[in-house]
């Protein structure tokens, strides 16, 4: 296990049906103490995980999940094969029922199988769940997701949208670092990930600093937290998390939402679509389109747009959701070959 010291800051304020702005709002991780200890989910997983697994059963709608799957070999690290040209698991499509059934009977086993289902959306594979376990976070118009798991290790990477993670069985172990440890993390592809998040390839597990000594400058920024089933997890935009799954059955419902409007995208298509456009410009033309960037994108001032009439902006106007569809039209036929 890492050393880590930095322990994840507390808020004990809040409850599941009123979560203070200060939490929603927060630039900072913050762990919420039995945001979840109410529910209905917990108390099952409380007594055991077959309680847990019988619990959630009742809202099964029958629709097949996509677990992925991996030997006992990779002792639970979702991760890419030795070469990165594909991964150490493969996906398959189950029953909710085959996955916990499995689940509890390989509980036993010294090294069991990985399996894990990830981002499963709950009023799609659950109906009526939601009824009587869940955070009042209407106004925040998340998405909502099931995770369910057997001892597990997730590689640190970021999400766009904020996050609650509620434990609610099993316990996990967060580490998370500040979005400015890019550089220390050693990410991995973009376009080839398991499950479309660029991932650190380091092994938490075992380091390997003589080929990831900036790792050591990454730890000092780490923050640590172990979640029992209850607790909750408030993981703010772009910071990056390492997730492992300590119990031999393993759920977790998260909440996902974002600052800004769905129909704007995600800014990681974005990335993609400066990389083919603006990464192999020679440099002095990168450096004037760094310029553009910073005028247009990361630093827009009112006044360098004062001289253009508001009906004539067009997108340099506050974009809504017709002008957004009119864009990924535009870009659409302008990236046809």
């Amino acid at each position: 296990m890492l050393e880590i010291t930095t322990q994840i800051k507390e808020f004990g304020g809040a409850r599941a049906d009123r979560i203070p702005d200060a939490v929603l709002s927060s630039t900072q991780p913050l762990v919420m103490r039995g945001l979840a200890a109410d529910w209905p989910i917990v108390t099952a997983a409380k007594k055991s995980a077959a309680d847990a697994a019988s619990y959630l059963q009742s809202f099964d709608s029958g629709k097949l999940l996509t677990a992925m799957a991996g030997a006992p070999e990779i002792d639970g690290r979702i991760f890419y094969n030795s070469d990165l040209t594909g991964f150490n698991f493969e996906h398959r499509r189950l029953p909710l029922a085959q996955i916990l059934q499995t689940l509890i009977h390989c509980s036993a086993e010294e090294k069991p199988p990985t399996l894990y289902v990830g981002s499963s959306n709950v009023d799609h594979w659950l109906p009526g769940f939601r009824h009587d376990n869940d955070l009042a976070l209407q106004d925040q118009d998340p998405v909502i997701s099931l995770w369910i798991s057997s001892r597990s290790r997730i590689a640190a990477h970021y999400d766009f949208p904020t996050n609650i993670a509620c434990c609610v069985a099993g316990r996990r172990r967060f580490t998370l670092f500040p979005p400015d440890q890019l550089k220390n993390l050693y990410v991995g592809p973009i376009d080839l990930t398991p499950a479309g998040q660029p991932i650190s390839l380091v092994d938490f597990t075992a380091p390997d600093y003589d080929q990831h000594p900036k790792f050591r400058e990454a730890l000092k920024t780490a923050q640590v937290v172990e979640l029992e089933p209850g607790d909750a997890l408030l993981i703010p935009s772009m910071w990056w998390h390492h997730v492992e799954s300590l119990d031999s059955v393993n759920i977790l419902v998260n909440y996902w939402w974002r600052s800004t409007p769905y129909y704007l995208g995600g800014p990681l298509n974005v990335l993609q679509h400066g990389i083919l456009g603006l990464r192999d410009l020679p440099p002095e033309q990168r450096q004037v389109w760094q310029q553009i960037f910073e005028h247009y994108v990361f630093n827009p001032q009112a006044e360098d747009m004062a001289h253009i009439p508001e009906h004539a902006r067009g997108v340099l106007n506050v974009i809504d959701e017709e002008t957004a569809i009119q864009i990924r039209q535009l870009l659409a036929n302008k990236l046809k070959p």
